[in-house]
C-alpha cells in the first residue's frame, strides 16, 4: 500500500512544507523552519518522482521559488522576489498534484492547515527583517506621535476677514494667515468680519460678526 500517495498524507506533507517556510520567514535564518520544509518537500516530491508522476521541471521550479525567498531574506528589497518565489512554489505543487481542480483543493487545504498551526506559534517566534516587511508591527496611533492632520482647535474664537465670498466655503484671513473656511450654510460677502465658531476635524466653521 502506498501510504505517501494517499491524499491526506500529501496534504499533511505540504502543510509541513509551508509551515516550515512560514517559520523561516518569521525567524529569519534560524534554519529549523528551512530544514523542516526541505525534509517534507523531499518526501513529497521524491515519492512522486519515483512513481514517474513528476519531472525535474516541477522540482526545479519549487527549488527556484525557495531560492527567491532566501534571496529576499538576505537583501533589502520590497518583497517582489519573495512574491515571485511563492508563486513558483505554489504552481509547481499544483502541477505535481495533477494540475486539476482537486490539486487546487489539496493545495488550499494544506495552506489553511499550515496557517492555522503557524498562527498558534507566531507569538512565540522571533521576528526577522522579511517578516517586518510583511507585517505592520506598530499602529500609527496618537500615543506614538502620529496625527492625521494638525489640530486647528486653537482657531476657535479668533476673528478675521473673509478673503473671498463664502458660498458657503472659501478663504479667510486671521492675523495675516490665510485659511480654508466654511460657513454653516449662510452666504457671506468678501471683506466681511468673521469669527471662528467651531472646528470639526479639518473643517473651520465661521459666522459673520
Amino acid at each position: 500500500m502506498d501510504i505517501v500517495g494517499t491524499p491526506w498524507l500529501q496534504i499533511l506533507l505540504l502543510a509541513i512544507v509551508f509551515l516550515g517556510l512560514l517559520v523561516e520567514i518569521k525567524t529569519g535564518g534560524l534554519g529549523a523552519g528551512a530544514m523542516l520544509s526541505i525534509v517534507a518537500a523531499g518526501v513529497f516530491f521524491g515519492s512522486h518522482y519515483m512513481k514517474g508522476l513528476v519531472s525535474m521541471y516541477q522540482i526545479a521550479m519549487f527549488l527556484g521559488g525557495v531560492m527567491c525567498i532566501i534571496i529576499e531574506m538576505l537583501t533589502p528589497t520590497v518583497g517582489l522576489i519573495a512574491g515571485l518565489g511563492a508563486a513558483a512554489m505554489l504552481y509547481s505543487v499544483v502541477l505535481t498534484l495533477g494540475g486539476d481542480l482537486e490539486a487546487i483543493y489539496a493545495l488550499l487545504a494544506s495552506l489553511a492547515l499550515a496557517v492555522l498551526i503557524f498562527a498558534l506559534l507566531v507569538k512565540r517566534l522571533p521576528s526577522s527583517r522579511l517578516w517586518k516587511k510583511v507585517v505592520l508591527s506598530h499602529a500609527s496611533t496618537s500615543d506614538r506621535g502620529y496625527v492625521s492632520a494638525p489640530s486647528k482647535q486653537n482657531l476657535v474664537g479668533r476673528t478675521g476677514v473673509a478673503e473671498t465670498d463664502l458660498r458657503p466655503s472659501g478663504r479667510g484671513n486671521f492675523d495675516g494667515v490665510s485659511q480654508d473656511i466654511v460657513t454653516d450654510g449662510a452666504y457671506i460677502v468678501k471683506g466681511s468680519s468673521i469669527i471662528v465658531a467651531s472646528v470639526e476635524g479639518s473643517r473651520v466653521i465661521v459666522k459673520k460678526i
